[in-house]
This record gives structure tokens, sequence and C-alpha cells, in this order.
């Protein structure tokens, strides 16, 4: 498994791109984003990546 320290939490991703935490826990329930609850919900930074990748609109 993966070193849980790399995982980004919700508070760390919503500031990195200044969404809300509200806005970024919507995204996981959507499933649009992946994440695990550890206590809290974590997310993965190739899980993110691949969610940035995902919304680009370049071939």
């Amino acid at each position: 498994m993966d070193d849980i320290k790399k995982y980004l939490t919700v508070r760390a991703v919503a500031k990195k791109f200044g969404l809300t935490e509200e806005w970024i826990r919507d995204l996981i329930a959507k499933k649009e984003i992946k994440a695990v609850k550890i206590g809290q919900w974590r997310i993965k930074p190739a899980d993110l990546q691949a969610f940035v990748d995902s919304r680009k609109n370049i071939n």
C-alpha cells in the first residue's frame, strides 16, 4: 500500500485549486475524483492528476 503521508487531504486539494472543501467533497461523492476514507478523505496525487487530465480540452 502507498504511504498514506503521500495522499492529499480535501483541504490541501481545495487550497491548491482555489476551491471550497465542500466542492471537493462533492466531486468525491460523485466519484469524479477517486479518494479513500482513512479518518478523513484522502486523495492519491496520481488520482488527482487523472481527474485534472480528464478535464482538459486538448486532444
